[in-house]
């Protein structure tokens, strides 16, 4: 790996991408809208844009829709 690749990668970031810490102050409210069937990617797309590129606020999001899912039943 290379600064290149990392370069690459930064370039390509969605402008629309919110950020872990935004995406993690309201990750619970778009779970919960998933959850429910709310198309959540049109009412929050910075937070989609964020769980598409970072893997880690990815899977805290579908560990968190998970538990909201087991929840519900």
């Amino acid at each position: 790996m290379n600064g290149w690749s990392a370069l690459d990668r930064f370039l390509r970031t969605d402008p629309r991408d919110v950020g872990c810490a935004e995406a993690m102050r309201l990750l619970h409210v778009y779970a919960e809208l998933v959850a429910s069937g709310f198309p959540a990617e049109q009412r929050y797309p910075g937070i989609a844009a964020h769980l598409r590129a970072c893997g880690p606020c990815g899977e805290d999001f579908e560990g968190l829709l998970a538990a909201v899912r087991d929840g519900a039943d």
